[in-house]
């Protein structure tokens, strides 16, 4: 499931997908934590994000970077 949703309205509010539509901030701190368990326990972890996200996957993984690396 979308954090934003899946429903016609929600694909028309993030189309073009070219921005964030709403931050994530929880999902951006859950996936840090888990990120940050597996570096510690030495296991190769990968993350996966799409526009569904955020609305925009590029954007979306540059914030996840900027959340793990504590950059604003």
């Amino acid at each position: 499931m979308s954090p934003i949703g899946l429903d016609e309205a929600a694909k028309k509010r993030a189309e073009p997908y070219t921005r964030i539509v709403e931050v994530q901030l929880q999902m951006r701190r859950e996936t840090v934590d888990l990120v940050k368990k597996a570096v510690s326990g030495a296991v190769k972890s990968y993350v996966l994000v799409n526009n569904r996200a955020e609305g925009n996957g590029c954007a979306a993984a540059r914030g996840q970077a900027r959340t793990l690396t504590n950059r604003p």
